[in-house]
């Protein structure tokens, strides 16, 4: 099947074709035939999978037709967790919808409200938008969504994690009740169901891969490791080239913003993007990553769940995530777009817990890399000697970076299943 199977207008089959897109994937092709029937939707579908362009594409065709010259009202509202989503979000909308007449915008906090309120008294068909900041506009009498017929509430589970759910309800209490709604998740715990219950009419459901699958490109595996060690094993495993574009997910921001430290000691140069950095400098790195003028970004889950990069070879959990789920969302960033990818974690005896969690969500046991020089014995299990390393491994703690004790071995860690 092509795009233009699916009946989608001329102007946004060239939009497609100029970016290099021919095939839908398939949330794209089940959803956009739904969403151009006016019907609400359900889409359950993980990151990667192209759910972005599956509602922007029927939403801009729809509101395409209904457009007449004027911009007085917003007529489509996407809400979004994270201000680097609503972003990327807003630049697929303007992307597809080049050659149509018709206006977006993109509002989140962090930010002086200056541009934003302008942009939306020039006047717009289409806001993107993260909760806090639309409600403070909305508060101030800046935004009006009496008008709204077209609502998509996107990564609804994320925006569950990060306590929104309550600002979510708020939002959806001034949207008129004659409206389409989109509903997109990556997981459906209980309390997205509900909400899910509450605000879709008799909608389709849409459902491209299991709620707790993974990708099954992606290559995981597991690194028992004592926590004093993990910054060695992590500068460790970089200098392997193979790794050409690694997204190191940390539990912390305090975390990202020491790995950063860590690994510039040992001459390799990451970026950090978390809660605590302004907006101005989220993008640098953002755009530093995308350009390639850095190989490795460290982020916390929060400001991870925007990042919508092609490319991404490598995910290293350098913290185990607590909530099982997360790590479904984590690996999602690598083998986009139908490519490959891998995804390492680092566990210590304090998160085997999690490890465990995880891998009952998943229903897969993660292979064991054992052949690495900062190897451990989780508890339990019973440890293969490894061979013993002549080569002297010179810490970090000692501010010089360690020799491949590996060097006369495969460049492929051996690994086993736990």
């Amino acid at each position: 099947m092509t795009f233009k199977d699916l009946n989608l207008l001329a102007p946004i089959l060239e939009a497609l074709q100029t970016e290099g897109y021919t095939q839908p994937t398939p949330i794209q092709e089940q959803a956009i035939p739904i969403i151009l029937q006016k019907k609400d939707l359900l889409g359950v579908a993980q990151t990667g999978t192209g759910k972005t362009a599956a509602f922007a594409l029927p939403m801009l065709q729809l509101l395409s037709a209904e457009h007449k010259e004027s911009y007085l009202h917003i007529k489509a509202l996407i809400l979004t967790p994270t201000r680097e989503l609503a972003i990327q979000i807003e630049e697929s909308f303007a992307t597809y919808g080049k050659h149509l007449q018709l206006k977006q915008a993109v509002i989140f906090g962090g930010v002086p409200q200056g541009s934003q309120v302008a942009k939306l008294r020039a006047g717009i068909d289409i806001l993107i938008a993260t909760p806090g900041r639309l409600l403070d506009l909305m508060n101030q009498r800046f935004i009006n969504l009496s008008n709204i017929s077209f609502f998509v509430l996107d990564e609804a589970d994320r925006m569950l994690d990060m306590g929104f759910i309550h600002d979510v309800k708020k939002v959806v209490a001034k949207l008129p009740q004659k409206r389409q709604t989109l509903l997109f998740s990556a997981t459906m715990p209980t309390e997205i169901q509900k909400l899910a219950h509450s605000i879709l009419h008799n909608p389709e459901k849409v459902e491209v891969t299991p709620v707790s699958s993974t990708v099954e490109k992606i290559d995981q595996s597991v690194f028992f490791v004592e926590t004093k060690e993990k910054k060695n094993l992590l500068a460790h495993l970089l200098k392997d080239p193979a790794i050409k574009s690694g997204l190191v997910f940390t539990r912390t921001k305090h975390g990202a913003d020491k790995v950063v430290k860590d690994l510039s000691r040992y001459g390799i140069t990451a970026e950090a993007i978390h809660g605590n950095k302004s907006q101005t400098a989220r993008q640098r790195a953002l755009s530093n990553f995308k350009s390639g003028n850095i190989r490795i970004l460290v982020a916390t889950d929060i400001a991870a769940r925007g990042i919508d990069v092609d490319g991404i070879t490598h995910v290293i959990n350098f913290d185990i995530p607590e909530v099982p789920e997360t790590y479904v969302h984590r690996i999602g960033r690598t083998a986009r777009a139908g490519a490959s990818g891998t995804a390492y974690s680092f566990c210590d005896r304090e998160e085997m817990t999690d490890l465990k969690n995880i891998q009952k969500l998943i229903k897969l046991n993660l292979p064991v890399k054992e052949n690495h020089p900062f190897a451990a014995a989780p508890p339990g299990m019973v440890h293969i000697n490894l061979p013993k390393n002549k080569e002297v491994v010179k810490r970090l703690d000692a501010h010089t970076p360690s020799r491949d004790t590996n060097k006369q071995g495969s460049n492929r860690p051996q690994s086993r299943r736990w």
